[in-house]
């Protein structure tokens, strides 16, 4: 387990699905979400998805062990070999000090972790303008990346939809938990040195090409 490791943090609303989207292409690695993860488990019925749903089902977060065992579990697949993006893990310090345990037991380590900064009142404004196509799911933002029609999927013709949950106080609160869970977290990497941060908020292609110079050492 060597090449290019890299765990991307950044609040709800700081781009991290379109920035992972392209780190992944441009690198050849697979982007690992957890909440996929655990989404794709439950649905195939497996016992790690079983033993999910029973958390979630009772509105509570899943512990850490078990979100440990099915990150260890996909990263031994194939697709991993020559590296991976992790979105979503670790989500606290004891996740974090495994996941570098279990990688140091293979020979690996994570190289990068690029976290992405963007000030409160711009996520508010990116989240509340978030619109997804019901039909085949496509993204898009009033705010930032409206669709050429408004109301319609650029991609498929479908309706737009803004999110259950995409709330002010909602988004107001994923904000605040996202901020209080993580400050622990990027401690305990800038201590070990391998933390870069970006500013979230520079436009797409510039976080883009600061996150290459920044894997690429220049």
């Amino acid at each position: 387990m060597n090449m290019t490791n890299i765990i991307l943090l950044g609040p709800p609303g700081a781009g991290k699905g379109t920035q992972a989207a392209r780190i992944s292409a441009e690198y050849g690695i697979p982007h690992i979400s957890t909440g996929d993860i655990f989404r794709e488990n439950i649905k195939q019925g497996t016992e790690l998805g079983k033993k999910a749903q029973e958390y979630m089902n009772k509105g509570e977060l899943v512990p850490d062990s078990l979100v440990i065992e099915i990150a260890e579990d996909r990263l031994q697949k194939d697709d991993c070999r020559n590296g991976f993006l992790l979105d979503g893990f670790p989500r606290t310090v004891t996740q974090a000090e495994a996941l570098d345990n279990f990688l140091a037991s293979n020979g690996g380590k994570i190289d990068w972790v690029l976290d992405l900064e963007v000030e409160k009142d711009v996520l508010m404004k990116r989240l509340l303008g978030r619109r997804v196509c019901k039909d085949c799911g496509a993204t898009f933002n009033v705010v930032g990346m409206p669709p050429k029609k408004e109301g319609i999927c650029d991609n498929c013709g479908g309706q737009l939809k803004q999110r259950a949950d995409d709330t002010e106080e909602t988004v107001n609160n994923r904000i605040d938990v996202y901020n209080n869970e993580t400050k622990p977290l990027v401690a305990y990497y800038e201590r070990i040195g391998n933390i870069r941060h970006l500013d979230g908020a520079a436009g797409l292609e510039n976080v883009f090409n600061e996150i290459k110079r920044i894997v690429s050492g220049s």
